[in-house]
């Protein structure tokens, strides 16, 4: 439901992935609109037997997940070729052993709000950027030229309030103008890799604007 509430117009007809087996409860969730395919490790048996009710949707039942299925090499299709490169398995542990280089630093909420908003960010086609409560995604700003375009274009995108919430950026900012947009928008706190030549700028930025960011120097580039 929280997924879904995130962008209702994009998720009908859409796709839905699971990490564990789906229930009856969220069965009745699927039927309640219109999905074309469910991909999950399992259905229960009342489950399987709602989901069946509604015509051409597609079940895969994928089997239990393993720490296998993720790792290897990722493989990327070009004119003559293929490009091979490591899996992005690259995770943070606890963020507040992060560095924070704003003068005001994250509450327990934004921490929070944070740490799942990183993990949204890490599988976002670049440039991403997330806006997240705790639990859930707010706004997604997805495969654009710039990284200002995305801040704007997941404020644009969003269906609840920004203001209060918390900003994920799959790489760092160029230029302060992400968190000046993003500021505008009304997040209170930021989780990116820092690296730019301009971070001095960014977090003189944050501050102007009494944001806490944390630096996670990890990034990731999905393409």
């Amino acid at each position: 439901m929280k997924a879904r509430e995130t962008d209702p117009v994009s998720a009908f007809g859409g796709v839905l992935a699971f990490n564990r087996p789906v229930d009856l409860a969220a069965a009745k969730e699927i039927t309640s609109t219109f999905v074309e395919v469910v991909i999950a490790p399992g259905f229960a048996e009342d489950a399987l037997a709602e989901l069946k009710r509604k015509k051409d949707l597609r079940l895969l039942d994928v089997g239990p997940l393993s720490k296998a299925m993720s790792e290897g090499v990722d493989l990327k299709k070009l004119v003559g070729g293929l490009i091979v490169q490591d899996r992005d398995l690259g995770v943070l542990g606890d963020l507040r052993a992060l560095q924070v280089p704003t003068q005001r630093k994250p509450t327990a909420e934004e921490y929070a709000a944070c740490a799942f908003a990183w993990k949204v960010c890490k599988h976002v086609k670049s440039n991403a950027i997330i806006y997240a409560k705790p639990g859930q995604t707010v706004g997604i700003g997805a495969g654009q030229m710039s990284r200002v375009d995305s801040v704007k274009l997941a404020a644009m995108k969003a269906q609840m309030p920004v203001k209060g919430c918390v900003m994920a950026s799959d790489a760092f900012f160029p230029f302060r103008d992400g968190l000046d947009a993003a500021a505008q928008a009304g997040i209170t706190a930021v989780i990116q890799p820092g690296g730019s030549i301009r971070d001095q700028e960014i977090v003189k930025a944050a501050d102007e604007h009494g944001l806490a960011m944390i630096l996670t120097g990890m990034r990731h580039f999905r393409h």
